[in-house]
């Protein structure tokens, strides 16, 4: 199982038919464990199918699960996901049932009743990779995800998403990652000219066996040098993607690049906003004319309502020099929001660039459209990228001090999600 990466959530899967336990469990968490998710399955013949739509990080199993032997729940499970470490939770005489637990592939076990600091330390156990110590400078970088989204259709959201991966792919020289996330109306391949027959859809069925060479293997390869993961037909996407599936590629997608930028496209489902939950910046298009307006204060209160801190959602003004728009001032006077950049207005330019599938920054870096969209790209790297990273190359947190952190803020916050 690959490692915990910063600001990656943590996702426990609990097996176990008692929800006493289930409430014990999430008490010991609470408060302690910071950024988690309690994810619990009571019927036991679910289990490894949860597990797989899940792909948890640690599993826990309970002995007491209605009759069902736990050993067997064990065995299941590390067949269909044996990088997954399990967790058996036991009595605090039953001895030898941890002892079977073990042999049947546990990599350990916590007495019932639950003490916190037995499940945490239980936990940094599994999850600290084999061999690390606390002093050990291992490394893993996770990209920075910036998800471009609109209130409506037709506000330059996805040529703002092509030109922004494209200019940070040319002003970093760093890998660059673009993923069509308008699953109802998928435009990216067109935009870029791209041919290829394979889209997320080819790992859906695969998310249990993600790594490095799979995710590579699906992305299109552009001209200028990003990645690319498309979007299938929407016809060929019988069911939406669930929020663990959408957690586990990004995650995948930020150890492989420095950029993940996401197209989003609309309504925003469940699906939408496990793309926004992992983001660091939300940059939503606007246009100034008033029914847009009226459309973005409602998706603001919406993000603002979900807890997404008003730094990180960034409104940038497209067409901003367009006869007869609303000018900027009574834009930001009438949202209360401050505009954090403005794109001028050259349509023709813009759909001229479309139709030959050649982004702006490429074909026309040099006009007033390109430039600005050269630098509202500056301006992410600038917020995003510490000044001394730069120059010194991308501070990279240890995993081991991942780990410490996970589980070093007692009573320092609230619990996690459960």
């Amino acid at each position: 199982m690959p490692g915990l990466i910063s600001g990656e959530m943590l996702r426990i899967l609990l097996v176990s038919s008692n929800e006493a336990v289930r409430n014990e469990v999430g008490v010991a968490l609470m408060g302690r464990a910071g950024d988690h998710r309690l994810y619990w399955v009571s019927q036991p013949d679910l289990a490894a199918g949860r597990a797989r739509d899940l792909l948890p990080h640690v599993i826990l199993v309970d002995s007491e699960l209605g009759g069902a032997s736990p050993i067997t729940v064990i065995l299941a499970l590390g067949e269909k996901l044996p990088a997954v470490p399990i967790l058996a939770l036991v009595g605090a005489t039953a001895i030898d049932l941890a002892r079977e637990a073990v042999l049947a592939g546990a990599r350990g076990f916590v007495t019932k009743p639950i003490q916190a600091e037995d499940l945490l330390a239980a936990l940094r156990g599994v999850l600290t990779p084999r061999g690390a110590t606390t002093g050990e400078t291992a490394e893993q970088e996770a990209g920075r995800v910036i998800v471009f989204c609109a209130p409506k259709g037709g506000t330059g959201r996805t040529t703002l998403a092509i030109n922004t991966a494209i200019a940070l792919r040319q002003l970093t020289r760093e890998p660059v990652v673009l993923v069509d996330a308008d699953y109802a109306a998928p435009a990216v391949d067109v935009a870029l000219n791209l041919v290829a027959q394979k889209n997320i859809a080819d790992l859906l069925p695969r998310m249990s066996r993600l790594d490095a060479d799979l995710v590579a293997s699906i992305l299109a390869t552009h001209a200028s040098g990003i990645r690319v993961l498309l979007a299938p037909p929407p016809a060929d996407l019988s069911t939406p993607i669930s929020l663990p599936q959408v957690q586990q590629v990004l995650v995948w997608l930020k150890r492989l690049f420095s950029w993940v930028i996401v197209d989003l496209g609309l309504p925003l489902d469940d699906t939408a906003f496990a793309f926004l939950d992992g983001a660091d910046r939300i940059v939503m298009s606007v246009l100034p004319e008033m029914v847009g307006l009226r459309n973005t204060r409602l998706m603001l209160d919406q993000l603002a309502y979900r807890g997404y801190p008003e730094e990180k959602v960034w409104l940038v003004l497209n067409r901003a020099t367009m006869r007869g728009g609303v000018p900027p001032a009574d834009i930001e006077a009438r949202l209360q929001v401050r505009l954090r950049y403005r794109i001028p207005d050259d349509q023709p330019l813009a759909t001229h660039t479309i139709n030959r599938g050649v982004p702006i920054v490429v074909s026309h870096a040099g006009s007033a459209l390109g430039r600005a969209l050269l630098g509202f790209a500056a301006e992410l790297r600038k917020e995003l990228v510490p000044a001394q990273a730069t120059e010194a190359g991308p501070a990279r947190p240890s995993l081991a001090g991942v780990f410490a952190r996970w589980t070093g803020r007692l009573s320092q916050r609230p619990g996690g999600a459960t």
